[in-house]
């Protein structure tokens, strides 16, 4: 719906600062006739029907073919067309298999990232009650049009946005748009403040979410896209997908070593030519160096690590939707985390009780005296949980909390409701926020009244210590509660009174529930908080070890959410804590100054949830996004990596994220950046391995002429120790276990090239060595007169990048410390090599297709012995680094 017909627009921000009589006026509408069929029809037309607006998407053949747009793809199907023309269909044949996998793969990627949309849509009520000319009409949800009086009754999915008219005890869950975990007793009365957020918005109800208690009338204020869903459905649409790190370094490597590997082969194909050699063997050695020195595995290696990581971490609770988003976990610099369920335990539990001056945190097993009997006999009877079939409690997650604790002190509601049955209650409601109940007592009948400390102590005329009923202390009783409060517990007061006679249920008008109330005898406050994980308070500690910093994003209360972020290290005594309202009147530049101070926020909007995560990425950080709900889908999708709750999110927000925590547990993110970082490492090993390699082969034909010697190895030779050794023993790579270490590393800067800490370095000596190792080979056995030479050269190459691969398992620590059989995968991946490239050798009729002659025994000797150079040259520049001479400066 666009501005210009939406005349209200200023205004839908403060509807709920306008009294119900003013909301009406302004919709001209009526609370007991609705609108009119006529004026329905009209604003139809005006303000299109309410449904969520998808903006045409990419087709399919087109995401299809977007996938082989990549520079490095593009620079394979150049390699397998090359391949090809000379006549080696194996490496074309494993070079069109690599790049249809990986189009395949992203394509998959793609087309679910695109059902977002469709699981937001499915929220949307299908129809609703209206009142049109007076009489209640079910109508198509798509059909309800602003200045709808929509009736509203347990279990329905609210239609649009409304303002409340009439509120019957109604509770709604808003969960899967505000966050917040409990449901929301809504009132009528204007609220003041046009900053408020959306969950202290209480007489607004939202399309999408559902009724969960009472009844009532709401007249609608928005519809479609104009409503709080359809603003996020917007978002969800604006916010792009950003490339993860690996996937741009990979991109710019791909572009600079075509450009690179084309130079060499210019000059090699043009020194052989001066040299004498024939124009068709250079060019087809040119196009053998080009073929090989382009890591075509590459792309299998890198999808084939991220896929057994993403196994792996099925196994920890962590489903990943998005394979890249395996890697990206090693870049994170920050996580955003929410707190219900993520970490915390996502269920209320009483935490103290305060009684006659003594504060308890344990009461399990504890043998007390009739003032701790009485209060644990009103906490099980003046309660609405109920036990289930399987025995477990269910209710009012407070309810279920206090029935719990008068449980584990040994007092049974079950039980104890023989004995006194409940005979009348008042219902809680928001404007007392007190319920009684009452009992069978032997002496007539007794009340419990509980409800907020503010509420309720004022109502007290006594307090019931081990000396008997003395006065209360209000000011000091008060005082406590506030102290319990500001400690992040939800503070409850609970009070009794002695009845001899029932009161008549019919009397119960609102000065009797009034004088009913009175009276009361306090018998103690009890305090209330959903409690961190166990496993999340070491967590935290690790992410601080590992370099990264978490932050609680949560639409709960200030003080609840500062003391669990105190319990769990998260932010020190008296950090700051930035509320939604404080945010918004930040411009972005002002809150950028202070973004990397902040450790806790406190009810906050989603759209605040999108400007925290730019905030911290425009400072260069890399930001890891959890979140349940339809509102965090935005914020998801925007963050770097986002990561959905399994158990209790909602699949709008699974299907915006990269990550799905089976177990809604932040340990298994830090589990999960572990094997992520593992992974890098790993795909940087296999870099390290074939470039080195490539390398090696590039220097050896390309110094050979340059020494006055014959091109050392045949185009034949090339392929295939660029298809055995690129192959086997760099899949075998994506295996090898976590560096020791790893989590005490800083996370790795995104822009990091993928070549620091030494790795240019490395391939550029190592490289040369291979090369030189190689030539000093060709030019004893030419010198000797050995008819083998050629043979010699292809076989110490080809087994100098085995002892390679074994060296560099580690960046720092030896082999013969981690151990030759701690990666059995790559182990049996060299010996297969092994054995294959002496099949080329000693096998007959391979020896004319390799071009190739049997050694002597005492030649093969020589020939391991020259290549185990390379392996003990790169164990003593482990020693180096280990010492802390070579590559400190990356």
């Amino acid at each position: 719906m666009s501005d210009s017909r939406h005349p209200k627009k200023k205004e839908v921000l403060h509807w709920h600062a306008l009294s119900a009589e003013e909301v009406l006026l302004k919709t001209k509408s009526a609370l007991k006739t609705g609108l009119s069929v006529a004026e329905a029809k009209s604003r139809l037309i005006q303000y299109g029907r309410n449904v969520l607006v998808e903006k045409a998407g990419r087709s399919l053949w087109r995401m299809l073919l977007d996938q082989f747009s990549d520079f490095m793809i593009l620079v394979l199907i150049a390699a397998a067309v090359i391949s090809g023309l000379i006549g080696d269909a194996k490496d074309t044949i494993a070079i069109i298999v690599i790049v249809v996998l990986n189009a395949v793969i992203g394509f998959v990627q793609e087309y679910r990232a695109e059902r977002a949309m469709a699981a937001l849509k499915a929220m949307a009520a299908v129809s609703a009650k209206v009142l049109r000319n007076g009489e209640i009409v079910a109508l198509p949800a798509s059909e309800i049009v602003p200045g709808d009086v929509v009736v509203l009754e347990a279990g329905n999915v609210i239609p649009a946005d409304l303002r409340l008219l009439e509120a019957v005890q109604l509770k709604v869950d808003e969960a899967a748009l505000t966050g917040e975990s409990l449901t929301v007793e809504k009132h009528t009365l204007a609220i003041a403040g046009d900053k408020l957020t959306l969950g202290d918005r209480k007489n607004l109800a939202y399309k999408g979410t559902v009724v969960t208690y009472g009844r009532g009338l709401g007249v609608v204020v928005a519809t479609g896209m104009e409503s709080e869903l359809g603003k996020i459905a917007a978002s969800l649409q604006e916010d792009g997908e950003s490339k993860t790190p690996l996937q741009k370094r990979l991109a710019s490597f791909g572009k600079r070593l075509a450009l690179v590997v084309i130079a060499i082969c210019a000059i090699v194909f043009a020194v052989g030519v001066m040299r004498g050699e024939g124009a068709v063997l250079m060019f087809l050695t040119a196009i053998s160096l080009a073929v090989a020195a382009i890591p075509e595995a590459l792309p299998a290696v890198v999808t084939i690590s991220l896929a057994l990581g993403a196994r792996k971490m099925v196994k920890q609770h962590a489903l990943v939707r998005r394979l890249p988003a395996v890697e990206t976990l090693g870049s994170v610099t920050y996580i955003c985390t929410d707190k219900t369920g993520t970490l915390t335990q996502n269920k209320m539990k009483v935490e103290e009780i305060f009684v006659d001056g003594e504060l308890l945190r344990e009461w399990g097993g504890h043998e007390r005296g009739g003032l701790w009997e009485l209060l644990f006999r009103a906490l099980a009877l003046s309660n609405d949980a109920s036990q289930s079939k399987h025995g477990k409690p269910g209710g009012d997650p407070t309810e279920v909390a206090l029935y719990v604790a008068a449980l584990e002190a040994g007092f049974d509601k079950v039980k104890l409701e023989q004995e006194a049955p409940r005979l009348l209650e008042l219902p809680f409601d928001s404007e007392r926020k007190r319920m009684t109940t009452f009992h069978r007592d032997p002496q007539g009948a007794v009340a419990f009244t509980k409800g907020a400390p503010e509420s309720l102590l004022p109502r007290c005329s006594g307090m019931l210590t081990a000396q008997g009923n003395v006065p209360l202390p209000l000011d000091e009783m008060l005082a406590t509660a506030e102290r319990m409060a500001a400690d992040g517990l939800r503070v409850l007061a609970l009070a009794y009174r002695a009845w001899p006679t029932l009161p008549e249920a019919n009397e119960l008008n609102d000065s009797k529930v009034e004088e009913i109330e009175s009276s009361l005898v306090f018998l103690g406050l009890i305090g209330l908080m959903d409690p961190p994980r166990r496993e999340a308070h070491e967590a935290v500690s690790l992410c601080r070890t590992a370099g990264i910093i978490p932050v609680m994003i949560t639409g709960d209360h200030p003080q609840t959410a500062r003391a669990i972020a105190t319990r769990l290290g998260i932010v020190s005594d008296g950090g700051k804590v930035m509320t939604g309202a404080e945010l918004e009147q930040l411009s972005e530049a002002q809150f950028e100054e202070q973004v990397l101070d902040i450790r806790v926020y406190a009810r906050v909007d989603p759209q605040q949830k999108i400007k925290i995560v730019k905030a911290l990425q425009d400072k260069g950080e890399f930001v890891a996004m959890t979140g349940d709900g339809v509102n965090d889908a935005p914020a998801l999708k925007r963050a770097d990596i986002g990561i959905a709750m399994g158990k209790g999110g909602t699949d709008v927000a699974r299907e915006a994220s990269a990550l799905v925590l089976l177990d809604d547990n932040f340990a298994t993110i830090v589990h999960a950046i572990r094997e992520g970082r593992r992974i890098f490492d790993n795909i940087r090993k296999f870099i390290k391995y074939t470039m080195t390699s490539n390398a090696g082969e590039v220097w050896t034909i390309f110094l050979a002429p340059l020494m006055g010697l014959p091109i050392p190895l045949l185009p034949i030779h090339i392929l295939w120790i660029n298809l055995v050794t690129d192959g086997l023993p760099g899949l075998a790579l994506a295996a090898e276990p976590a560096e020791k270490g790893i989590m005490r590393r800083k996370p790795r800067p995104p822009k990091e090239s993928i070549f620091a800490h030494g790795m240019w370095q490395h391939m550029l000596w190592v490289g040369l060595l291979m090369g030189g190792v190689s030539l000093i080979t060709q030019a004893w056995s030419i010198h000797t007169g050995s008819a083998h030479w050629q043979t010699m050269v292809f076989t110490v190459l080809c087994l100098s990048q085995m002892g390679h691969v074994l060296a560099i398992r580690s960046e720092t620590q030896s082999l013969f410390r981690i151990g030759l059989f701690s990666n059995p995968l790559l182990l049996a991946a060299v010996a297969l090599t092994f054995t294959l490239q002496m099949a080329t050798i000693y096998v007959p009729f391979l020896q004319p297709i390799f071009k190739t002659e049997a050694l002597s025994m005492d030649e093969l000797l020589l020939c391991i012995a020259l290549s185990a150079v390379v392996f003990f040259a790169v164990e003593i520049e482990k020693l180096l680094v280990r010492r802390g001479v070579l590559y400190q400066n990356g």
